[in-house]
C-alpha cells in the first residue's frame, strides 16, 4: 500500500492542491492501467482512498453491492483507504462504489477520482491558442456518460489559482469534497462528478494566487439563479426541438442588407409587466406571444433585446454582464428562451440581442480577478478599468480572453439561433483614450491611441461570424468617425454588417428640438447626413439611450403646443423611414409615451386610449408596411444610386424633397418634408417625368390625428422646377412628410 503524504492531503483540505487524483481515488504506482497491463495482470491490486468527512464507516463495493470490502480510516478528518483487486471491483472503469454511513444513514456514490480528464490535449491547445470557438461545449458544466455512468463534467480556466473545487447542494457547499485537477500548462481545472444531473446548483471555490478563497459563478455557465442569488445551474441545451428550419434556411440564402430591416428594441422586463407591477416579469413564452401579435400588427421585421445575458444589477439593464453564456433567469429558463426565439422565427420575425464585449462589472462572484490576477481584464487600471461605468475592460490581446468572447458570440448564434448581435460601446473599445484625460491612458506600441488588440478582436469576430453563420447581422454601436466599421475585413474594415448612425440621430434630434421659426438657420443639420450616408452601412437608431438620463421622452423633446408636439413627432418618424438606412425604434416611442423610460416601471399603454397617441402608433405601423412594400425605400439603402436630392436648398421655407430609388430605375418614391407648422399651397416639386402621382403616405393624415392637408393625387405638368422638366404642384401639409408614387 503506497504511503500517504499527509502534507499533500492537508493541501487538498486547504484548497491548495493541483492534483488531488494523486492522493484520492485509485492510487496506481505503475501508471494508468492499459488493456495490455490488465491482460498481463488482471488481478492487479490497487489502493483506493476517499475523503468522507462525515463518515464513521466506509466500504468499497461492486456496483451491484454483491461484494464489499471495508475501508480503513487513516486520519481523524475523514480519510479512508483500502487495497483491493482491480478486476473484482472494476477499478479501471470507475464502476466500483463507495458506501459510507454517518451514524444515521447509509449512502452510496461512485468515486469522482476514478475518472480520467475528459478534455483532450487538442481542446486545451486550441483554447490556449485562442481558436477553440466551441469551447463552451467543453468548459463549464456538462452532462456526460462514461462507461454507462452518468454525471456532470466541470471545467474552469484559472491558471494562477492554487486550487479549485466545485461546490453545491450535492456536497453541502463543502469545498473540500470535490477538489479539481489542474491540467498543466493549460490552466484548466477539471472533475467529473458521477450521478449528478441537470438543474444542479453550483459554484467554483477558487483558492486564488494569494491564498484567499472566493466563490465564483461559472464563466461558461449556461444558467444561473434569479438575482440577487449568484450560483450557476447545470443545463443541457440539446433537448429543445426547434421548428424554425424554414426561417434559418431563407436567412442563410438571402442578402439581408438588401431587405427591409425595421427593428423594435425592447427591455424584456418592462415592455409589459404582470399586473402592472415593478419586477412583475413576464415569462419568455408569454412575452413571445404578446410580442409577435404586436410586432406583426405594427409591421416590424426584427425584435432587438437589450442584453439578455445574466446580470446581477437589474438597473444596469443588462449592460453589466456576469453570465455571458446564460440567458437571464428573471424571465424563465433556457428552454423558455429557445421557445421565444423559435416562436418569433415561425412568425417571420428576426431576433437581435445586445452583446457587451466592451466591459464587465467588478462583482466578486464574476470574472473580476478570477484567480487572484487580472485574468480576463488588464492589470493596469489605465487599460483595465472603465472610468464612465466603473467596470473592467477585457484584455483582448490575451488569446484565451478573445477566445472566450468569440466563442460566446458563436454560442448565441449556434445554440439559440440568434439572427444578429448588436455590439455595445464599440467606440470605447477602439480607442485607448476613450473618456480619459492626458496621463490616464497608455499608447499602443506605435504611440497611437487605437486599441490594436480590440481592433484585431473585432475583425476576427466578424470574420468568423459571417463565415460560419451566413445571413447573421453584426451591428456596431459606434459613435466616432472611425473608418470602415461596416466594410469587409479583406478591404481593411472591421467587418460589421451595419453601423448605428449616431451622427444622424444627434443632428436630427437637435434640429427637431428647435422651434420651427429658427429651423431655417439650422437647415444643414438635416442635409449634412447625406454627405456621408453611404460611407457605411447605416442603421438609423432612436434607441433607449435617447429617452433616459433626464433627456425625457421623444414626444416631450418636441417643441410647441400639444398639436405641434405630435405633428413634429410624426414628422420625425416619417423623415426617418424615408431616409436611407435601416430603422430602429425603442419601445414606447411608437405611440409617443410622455414619460422618460424607467426599467422599474412598465410602459404607458393606457395612453393608447387617446386618439393622438393611437394616431402615432397607427402611423408607425403604416410606415413599416409601406417600407416593406416599396423596394425604393430599402433595396439601395447603402448605395448612393438609391437617393437623389430634388430640393435641399430651400432653407427659408424649411422644406426638403428627395427621391428614393429601387434597383429598377422606373421604381421610385418622391418624398417631401415640411418642417414648419405652415401650409405651403401649390408648392412645386420636380419629378422625373409625366404621369399621375398618387399620395401613398401623409403623416398629416386624419388617420394619424393630423389635419388631412395634401391627401390625394396630382398630375405632373411640363413645368420646370428644381432643374427638372416636369413637376407636381402640391398642398404641402404643416409639419409633415408626404410621399408620392407615380401610378
Amino acid at each position: 500500500m503506497p504511503a500517504l503524504d499527509i502534507g499533500a492531503f492537508k493541501n487538498i483540505i486547504d484548497g491548495k492542491h493541483t492534483n488531488p487524483n494523486a492522493i484520492l481515488g485509485p492510487i496506481r504506482l505503475d501508471g494508468p492501467r492499459t488493456r495490455e497491463k490488465i491482460r498481463e495482470n488482471p488481478h492487479h491490486t490497487t489502493t483506493i482512498r476517499a475523503f468522507l468527512p462525515d463518515a464513521d464507516k466506509a466500504w468499497i463495493s461492486t456496483e451491484s453491492g454483491t461484494v464489499t470490502q471495508q475501508m480503513q480510516p487513516i486520519s481523524q478528518c475523514g480519510l479512508f483507504e483500502v487495497s483491493c483487486e482491480t478486476d473484482l471491483f472494476q477499478v479501471d472503469s470507475g464502476r466500483y462504489k463507495i458506501q459510507f454511513s454517518d451514524g444515521k444513514q447509509k449512502m452510496s456514490i461512485h468515486d469522482p477520482y476514478a475518472f480520467e480528464p475528459l478534455l483532450s490535449d487538442l481542446d486545451l491547445h486550441l483554447f490556449n491558442e485562442g481558436t477553440h470557438f466551441k469551447i463552451y461545449e467543453r468548459l463549464g458544466a456538462h452532462p456526460r456518460e462514461i462507461d454507462g455512468i452518468h454525471g456532470i463534467n466541470f471545467a474552469v480556466w484559472a491558471p494562477n489559482a492554487q486550487g479549485v473545487s466545485v461546490i453545491g447542494d450535492f456536497n453541502e457547499w463543502d469545498g473540500r469534497r470535490h477538489a479539481m485537477r489542474k491540467q498543466i500548462p493549460s490552466g484548466i481545472w477539471e472533475i467529473f462528478v458521477p450521478e449528478l444531473g441537470v438543474d444542479e446548483v453550483y459554484k467554483f471555490r477558487v483558492t486564488d494566487c494569494h491564498g484567499t478563497q472566493v466563490e465564483k459563478s461559472d464563466p461558461f455557465g449556461y444558467f444561473a439563479e434569479v438575482p440577487p442569488k449568484t450560483a450557476s445551474i447545470v443545463k443541457d441545451l440539446s433537448g429543445y426541438q426547434w421548428n424554425d428550419d424554414d426561417w434559418m434556411k431563407q436567412r442563410a440564402e438571402s442578402n439581408q442588407l438588401e431587405k427591409p430591416i425595421s427593428v423594435y428594441e425592447i427591455h424584456p422586463g418592462s415592455w409589459k409587466t404582470k399586473n402592472g407591477q415593478p419586477n412583475g416579469w413576464m415569462n419568455y413564452r408569454d412575452l413571445a406571444h404578446d410580442l409577435v401579435e404586436y410586432c406583426l400588427e405594427l409591421g416590424f421585421t426584427h425584435v432587438e433585446l437589450m442584453p439578455i445575458t445574466e446580470h446581477p444589477y437589474t438597473g444596469s439593464w443588462g449592460y453589466q454582464t456576469v453570465g455571458y453564456f446564460a440567458p437571464t433567469s428573471r424571465y424563465g429558463d433556457t428552454d423558455d428562451f429557445m421557445y421565444f426565439v423559435d416562436y418569433l422565427h415561425q412568425n417571420g420575425l428576426g431576433v437581435i440581442v445586445d452583446w457587451v464585449p466592451a466591459h464587465f462589472p467588478k462583482d466578486g462572484h464574476g470574472l473580476a480577478k478570477f484567480d487572484g490576477t487580472a485574468l480576463f481584464e488588464h492589470a493596469d487600471p489605465r487599460q483595465g478599468e472603465h472610468p464612465d461605468w466603473d467596470t473592467l475592460i477585457f484584455n483582448y490581446k490575451r488569446t484565451e480572453v478573445s477566445n472566450f468572447l468569440i466563442a460566446n458570440a458563436m454560442f448565441w448564434l449556434e445554440k439559440y439561433h440568434i439572427d444578429g448581435l448588436r455590439v455595445d460601446a464599440v467606440a470605447s473599445m477602439l480607442y485607448l483614450d476613450y473618456s480619459r484625460k492626458d496621463g490616464e491612458w497608455v499608447p499602443n506600441e506605435y504611440g497611437g491611441r487605437e486599441n490594436l488588440g480590440a481592433i484585431d478582436f473585432l475583425k476576427r469576430l466578424n470574420t468568423h461570424v459571417h463565415e460560419d453563420f451566413p445571413g447573421v447581422l453584426t451591428i456596431a454601436e459606434e459613435s466616432t468617425a472611425f473608418g470602415g466599421v461596416s466594410r469587409p475585413v479583406k478591404d481593411g474594415g472591421l467587418g460589421f454588417s451595419i453601423k448605428w448612425n449616431m451622427g444622424w440621430m444627434n443632428d436630427s434630434l437637435r434640429y427637431f428640438q428647435k422651434e420651427p421659426i429658427h429651423r431655417k438657420y439650422h437647415h444643414d443639420e438635416l442635409t449634412f447626413s447625406l454627405i456621408y450616408a453611404f460611407s457605411e452601412n447605416f442603421m438609423l437608431p432612436f434607441s433607449h439611450d435617447e429617452v433616459v438620463h433626464g433627456k425625457g421622452a421623444l414626444l416631450d423633446q418636441m417643441p410647441g403646443d400639444i398639436w405641434q408636439k405630435f405633428a413634429n413627432l410624426r414628422l420625425l418618424y416619417s423623415y426617418m423611414w424615408a431616409h436611407p438606412g435601416k430603422k430602429l425604434m425603442f419601445m414606447g416611442c411608437e405611440w409617443g409615451q410622455w414619460n422618460e423610460w424607467s426599467c422599474d416601471s412598465g410602459l404607458q399603454w393606457d395612453l393608447l386610449q387617446w386618439e393622438s397617441h393611437e394616431g402615432v402608433q397607427r402611423m408607425v405601423g403604416d410606415l413599416n408596411r409601406l417600407y416593406r412594400e416599396q423596394p425604393a425605400l430599402y433595396e439601395l439603402d447603402f448605395d448612393g444610386n438609391g437617393f437623389e436630392w430634388i430640393d435641399c436648398m430651400n432653407r427659408d421655407a424649411s422644406v426638403l424633397a428627395w427621391m428614393r430609388k429601387a434597383k429598377d430605375p422606373n421604381d421610385f418614391v418622391i418624398v417631401c418634408g415640411n418642417f414648419t407648422p405652415y401650409v405651403h399651397s401649390n408648392y412645386r416639386v420636380g419629378v422625373p417625368g409625366p404621369g399621375i402621382y398618387k399620395s401613398i403616405f401623409n403623416s398629416d393624415s386624419k388617420f394619424y390625428s393630423g389635419t388631412n392637408v395634401g391627401v390625394g393625387e396630382v398630375v405632373a405638368e411640363e413645368v420646370e422646377a428644381q432643374g427638372k422638366s416636369w413637376s407636381i404642384a402640391i398642398d404641402f401639409p404643416p409639419l409633415a412628410t408626404v410621399m408620392y408614387k407615380r401610378d
